[in-house]
């Protein structure tokens, strides 16, 4: 081996980042493997790096023997004597140095491959152990080539690829283009990691928002929840737990400056700020911005609410193919049923006349009922004879009794005409 071994160690671990010690074991791996291809496959080899020395020692092991039957594993004892230790005796374990000059062009080839392939392996892990670390967290890059609807992204020591599912469908981008982007997920394959990149994502807008506004950075506000579709509106929650900071103008920035500079990276996708609320009710009326609501429903049990909004305020609610109030259900997690007051004037009346056909219910009691939750036939023949003797203070019999009629219309309305 060459006697500037020891820079060249230091040098190579210097440019890939690689630590020196797995070039060294890579170096002796390699060594023996060479030694293995000059003295045979059974041969007892080490091979062990003397830093003082600048290079790599190859030893092969003999058993002394009073008669050699295999020469690549046994030495007699008078040869041993004779060129290495005198003392040598039947047993004895001795290790002989090879030279590695010895070892001809065909070994140092194949040396020379193991140790470019044990580097390259030692790489790929520590580009994986890097970036395994960033998953969910923004890099940015250059646009290198196109593959197959992909974006390939230049990261500096690797590339990443931007899959036709996690780009925004209106966004073009130009080789050589800097571009950011969130790191979604990072695998490793054969080929060394892959790095899957979105644009997509919804903790795309999140990091974003993140690297804008210094108070979210900070903890003192936090984004509760995101909900996107991607390149055309997305809605984030914030909230914050210092009473003297406005969660909402904070993230919109002096003139718009925060929310605009996170706009302007998405293309112009629309972003409503919203303030979270731990009542429901408010955080929902919150999200359906910008429409505004006239009152709500709850239905805890099913987490759902119906949600009753002026007749001109209908069309907002719902949004665009119904994109506002599909946003904020994703938002907050609830189900959200938009109606106009019309719409529900229409459906309260109709209800109300249906409980009425009942017989042995009269209008107080139909309107007891109505407000109670009961607005159709079908409620009563499905509801706990328990929960109507309370509500409209009856006796069982009575209440079982309707259970028992509005099955009837249900069961007749259905053709199945009850005998």
């Amino acid at each position: 081996m060459l006697p500037e071994l020891k820079r060249l160690i230091e040098q190579m671990g210097k440019e890939k980042g690689i630590d020196k010690q797995i070039i060294i074991e890579a170096l002796e791996s390699a060594m023996m493997t060479a030694a293995k291809k000059k003295l045979g496959p059974r041969a007892e080899v080490e091979a062990h790096y003397n830093e003082e020395a600048g290079e790599i020692e190859v030893f092969q092991f003999k058993t002394v023997v009073d008669k050699a039957l295999d020469p690549e594993t046994q030495i007699t004892r008078d040869e041993a004597r004779k060129l290495f230790d005198e003392e040598a005796e039947p047993g004895d374990s001795l290790g002989i140095k090879i030279e590695t000059a010895s070892f001809g062009r065909i070994a140092a080839q194949t040396a020379k491959q193991i140790i470019i392939q044990k580097v390259k392996d030692a790489e790929r892990d520590n580009i994986y152990d890097e970036y395994k670390d960033k998953k969910g967290q923004l890099v940015s890059g250059f646009v290198q080539r196109f593959d197959a609807g992909s974006i390939i992204v230049n990261l500096g020591r690797t590339e990443g690829v931007i899959p036709t599912s996690e780009q925004i469908h209106k966004e073009n981008f130009k080789r050589g283009e800097r571009i950011r982007a969130y790191v979604y997920d990072v695998k490793k394959i054969s080929k060394g990691p892959q790095i899957i990149l979105s644009r997509t994502h919804p903790g795309f807008l999140r990091s974003l928002f993140e690297m804008e506004v210094p108070e979210i950075a900070e903890g003192l506000i936090e984004i509760v929840s995101v909900s996107r579709e991607p390149g055309n509106r997305s809605k984030i929650a914030v909230k914050t737990h210092d009473k003297d900071i406005d969660p909402v103008g904070a993230c919109v920035g002096m003139r718009g400056s925060r929310v605009q500079s996170v706009v302007q990276e998405l293309r112009g996708e629309k972003i409503d700020i919203v303030p979270y609320s731990d009542d429901p009710v408010k955080y929902v009326c919150s999200a359906l911005s910008p429409a505004k609501v006239d009152r709500v429903l709850l239905y805890e049990d099913v987490r759902s609410m119906e949600v009753i909004v002026p007749d001109d305020q209908l069309s907002l609610a719902i949004g665009k193919n119904g994109q506002n109030v599909r946003l904020a259900a994703r938002l907050t997690g609830w189900k959200i049923d938009v109606k106009s007051q019309t719409a529900v004037a229409a459906s309260a009346g109709e209800g109300f006349k249906a409980l009425l056909r009942i017989p042995g219910i009269s209008e107080s009691k139909a309107e007891t009922l109505f407000a109670g939750g009961f607005k159709s036939i079908s409620t009563i023949a499905s509801a706990e004879p328990a929960m109507l003797t309370t509500l409209v203070d009856e006796n069982e019999e009575t209440v079982l009794q309707w259970i028992d009629e509005a099955g009837k219309i249900i069961s007749e309305e259905a053709g199945g005409k009850v005998a």
